[in-house]
């Protein structure tokens, strides 16, 4: 569900319960409460809590555990980011990257923070307007000039520049070549 949503009146083990209920095995379900909290230590801590009275951060690793719980071969993650503390960000991005290692689970993941879905990911798509301008390897695309400039701020000698600074036309022209 878009923009974190838990069910609030629920428990975050009754919420992690709901991710559940799709799945046809029904064993090893306790197993998998163990497997989110590895993930999730917080969430152990606040199991039995109500989960409306949790941060946001928690509840971002709330729903990502949530969709653990269906063993999917698939997530989709849109903007995981969003509203959270550059420390909680770095935390959510590396278990992220930990699932998508250790369950084999394939992440689609949509950030406009270009910095962070380079360094956890190994492929990329850039998108303007709707449309796939770029794509590639994640080196690759971290390494291009275009990249650089428009999405990690840097200009050819490595230092930072302003967004401001970066001429809108220049952008569209260089897409388009």
């Amino acid at each position: 569900m878009e923009g974190r949503r838990v069910f609030e009146d629920l428990t975050v083990e009754e919420n992690l319960r709901c991710g559940a209920h799709t799945r046809r095995d029904g064993k090893n379900v306790k197993g998998d409460y163990e497997r989110v909290y590895g993930y999730f230590p917080r969430l152990k801590e606040r199991r039995k809590q109500l989960a409306g009275y949790l941060s946001g951060g928690e509840q971002q690793m709330l729903a990502i555990g949530r969709s653990l719980m269906a063993r999917p071969k698939l997530m989709l993650l849109d903007e995981p980011s969003l509203g959270l503390s550059p420390l909680l960000v770095r935390e959510i991005f590396e278990i992220i990257k930990e699932i998508n290692e250790k369950e084999k689970t394939t992440i689609l993941l949509v950030e406009q923070n270009a910095r962070v879905a380079l360094s956890i990911s190994s492929y990329g798509y850039i998108m303007e307007n709707g449309k796939v301008v770029l794509d590639g390897e994640t080196e690759k695309l971290a390494n291009n000039e275009d990249v650089k400039e428009f999405y990690l701020g840097m200009t050819e000698g490595g230092t930072r520049k302003s967004y401001k600074d970066t001429k809108h036309y220049r952008r569209r022209k260089r897409w388009l070549s």
